[in-house]
């Protein structure tokens, strides 16, 4: 195995992103509520409504004494909005089973709703200085390629913890380090369509490099076009119940103007099966 961490390391020390999350005491708190804004959505779209929630629900305890209706509104167009509702329950179990304080273990942070391998590792790693590998799309894509010379990922797998496990220095700074290095490297340098190999601080340790940069397939699952989609139109409805007073609209008048009827009815009842909405006495409402 390549020694990948101690170019990795130097080169993050001069080249690494100003992002709030990275500032000195930034807190458990935020980590976690900016590593369930980060899933699938860009740091740019990300810290702006990040700086308004922690400013609006600065910790746990906070959050988990508002509705999950106003975390839902305030996650505003961010996507996903199950994050939202996953984020103000695992703020009700910190609350209860934690004292209000986010837990420092990784099978504590597992145990919370919305959580997986990644996000607990990151919280952990992250925001308590705990070492474990840390792995993210950015990460998999400079693992396949640097260690295993291949010019895309594989869907994420166990054997991906592994990998970076090992390619980690034993001192818990450090390999905390490494761990924010390569998920760094992943975003800037090594990109999935334009990689700048010849700004990479690893590029004369890369797998991928020396086999002359084959094309070995691209197993990724690919997002289905967010035009004309279900997941547009239940947008629609959400951003509907956000902007109404009181969060509740009549039945009827729910997206009115959506071309496709059914397809409208059938992102209201989706949203209302995913607990994003309730409705009731002809009204749909966001969840109380």
């Amino acid at each position: 195995m390549p020694d990948l961490a101690t170019p990795l390391i130097a080169w993050y020390g001069d080249n690494a992103r100003d992002l709030p999350w990275r500032r000195p005491g930034f807190g458990a708190w935020g980590t976690l509520v900016s590593e369930f804004m980060l899933q699938q959505t860009p740091v740019s779209r990300v810290i702006p409504h990040l700086e308004s929630w922690l400013a609006r629900w600065p910790t746990p305890a906070s959050l988990a004494a508002d509705s999950p209706a106003e975390a839902v509104r305030q996650w505003a167009n961010l996507g996903y909005p199950r994050r939202a509702l996953w984020l103000h329950r695992a703020a009700v179990e910190i609350r209860d089973r934690h004292g209000g304080v986010v837990p420092r273990d990784v099978d504590a942070l597992l145990a919370l709703t919305g959580i997986g391998d990644y996000t607990a590792r990151a919280v952990a790693v992250f925001a308590y200085g705990e070492r474990h590998p840390v792995v993210d799309t950015n990460t998999r894509r400079v693992l396949a390629r640097a260690v295993d010379g291949r010019s895309q990922p594989d869907p994420p797998a166990r054997r991906d913890l592994d990998a970076m496990s090992a390619l980690l220095p034993p001192e818990r700074t450090a390999s905390a380090v490494m761990n924010a290095a390569a998920m760094e490297l992943g975003a800037t340098v090594c990109t999935a369509r334009a990689p700048r190999c010849d700004d990479c601080p690893i590029a004369d340790r890369c797998a991928w490099r020396a086999a002359g940069y084959p094309d070995t397939g691209d197993g990724r699952r690919r997002q289905a076009k967010y035009e004309g989609s279900d997941r547009q139109a239940r947008g629609v409805v959400l951003r509907a119940l956000r902007d109404a007073p009181a969060h509740a609209v009549p039945l009827a008048d729910v997206a009115a103007d959506w071309p496709d009827a059914l397809q409208r009815d059938r992102a209201i009842d989706s949203l209302v099966a995913d607990g994003l909405a309730e409705a009731s006495g002809g009204l749909l409402r966001l969840p109380s």
